[in-house]
């Protein structure tokens, strides 16, 4: 107990002090509210036709909405620094764990991304998501001087690689990128292991955001997005991809291939997309939703929102999204510390990164890889882990130097 009073005074003290920024929280709750509204509207004949009951995804989502609003609540409350070491190791910890004992799980769906401990049912991944962020921004503050470090190695290997390229390629910074970039293929290989595709593409995502942001050098990123590219090739041209991940590039760069199968809830997509026009519908008149996009609830809920509210609603989620993503870089590059500011940048431009994805998915601008669209799509452990990530922005927002609205 000493040992933990004497870290949480070293910090600062457990508490936040402070107000939260006012202008990201209203952000936050607008999205939410639609958020939840548009999923009422978008799922109610799915959800009467499969599970008996019109509101089942509403009610569901709501209580995840009324538990995340508690956890964001909580952590915001928090002093942020209290999770330097608990959030990088604790986190990292609980969250291989989970996504171990996924795999280990019965399969569903072809997949393995689910923990089920009696009637809870969560995924893994959701969590992971905010624990890489917080472990790497633990590792780039920390060494940061490593990071940006020009020194050379002083290892024989090293001075051997240095004299062979002519310039010292080999230093200081090799050691803190070699970690990170370590625990970021720690973390997508164990995704992958759950065959969840779009899951081990946003780890990588998130990763390289980090690590540009901790001012990571670009040769790295460079020679990492080389090898990358280099291994999916070999992989897709190998036949080591599984079969519905083939199929589903295939459909992407094929736009007649399997109409009544694998393209059929994209088409289905574009075709709600298409006939929203400039205003929509009308909230609750869409067609597709009538068992036309399948899971309407999911990965395409976009679709039934252009339907609806058309592209002119459409641009204004859009813009929403965009604020609430301007506010967290405002908290961030105004944070009191390094780690602060590399947590808040974080958490928001992976739920940038989250949200292009989704629309691209929707509008078939990338292969159809299944990625949810924060605080719309149906997913309880999704949201409550959302909110939760708001909070960590919400606790820097409190010592940040930004002009209070």
């Amino acid at each position: 107990m000493g040992s933990i009073k004497k870290y949480i005074k070293k910090q600062g003290g457990l508490w936040a002090v402070g107000p939260v920024d006012i202008l990201f929280f209203v952000f936050l709750l607008a999205i939410i509210t639609i958020g939840l509204v548009m999923l009422y509207s978008s799922t109610y004949p799915y959800a009467y036709y499969y599970e008996g009951k019109s509101s089942y995804y509403f009610t569901r989502q709501l209580q995840a909405v009324g538990l995340g609003f508690v956890a964001m609540v909580l952590i915001s409350k928090i002093n942020y620094k209290i999770f330097v070491d608990v959030g990088a190791h604790l986190g990292t910890l609980v969250s291989w764990g989970l996504l171990i004992v996924a795999r280990l799980m019965p399969e569903y769906q072809g997949t393995h991304r689910w923990v089920y401990i009696g009637p809870i049912q969560m995924q893994p991944s959701d969590l992971a998501k905010l624990t890489l962020i917080l472990t790497l921004a633990m590792w780039l503050d920390k060494y940061h001087s490593t990071v940006v470090s020009k020194k050379p190695m002083t290892s024989e290997f090293a001075k051997r690689i240095n004299g062979f390229v002519g310039k010292p390629v080999m230093n200081d910074s090799v050691k803190i990128i070699a970690i990170c970039g370590g625990i970021i293929a720690c973390y997508a290989g164990l995704v992958l292991l759950g065959s969840h595709l779009s899951g081990t593409l946003l780890m990588l995502i998130v990763g390289v955001i980090m690590m540009v942001l901790g001012e990571v050098r670009w040769k790295w990123f460079v020679i990492g997005g080389t090898a990358l590219i280099v291994l999916l090739v070999v992989a897709y041209e190998a036949g080591l991809l599984k079969d519905y991940m083939e199929q589903r590039i295939v459909a992407w760069r094929d736009k007649d291939y399997d109409p009544l199968g694998v393209r059929w809830q994209t088409n289905q997509a574009l075709y709600a997309i298409g006939s929203g026009g400039l205003f929509g519908k009308g909230i609750g008149n869409s067609t597709q939703k009538y068992l036309y996009v399948s899971e309407p609830q999911n990965d395409m809920i976009f679709s039934i929102v252009v339907e609806e509210l058309g592209f002119v609603g459409a641009a204004l989620i859009i813009l929403l999204f965009a604020l609430l993503v301007w506010r967290g870089v405002v908290i961030g590059v105004n944070a009191d510390s390094r780690y602060g500011a590399l947590v808040a940048m974080g958490i928001v431009f992976q739920l940038a990164v989250q949200v292009i994805l989704n629309i691209a998915v929707a509008t078939d601008s990338v292969p159809n890889t299944g990625i949810s669209l924060p605080f719309f799509s149906y997913g309880r452990t999704s949201m409550i882990m959302n909110m939760a990530a708001m909070g960590f922005v919400l606790s820097i927002s409190r010592s940040a130097r930004i002009k209070r609205r």
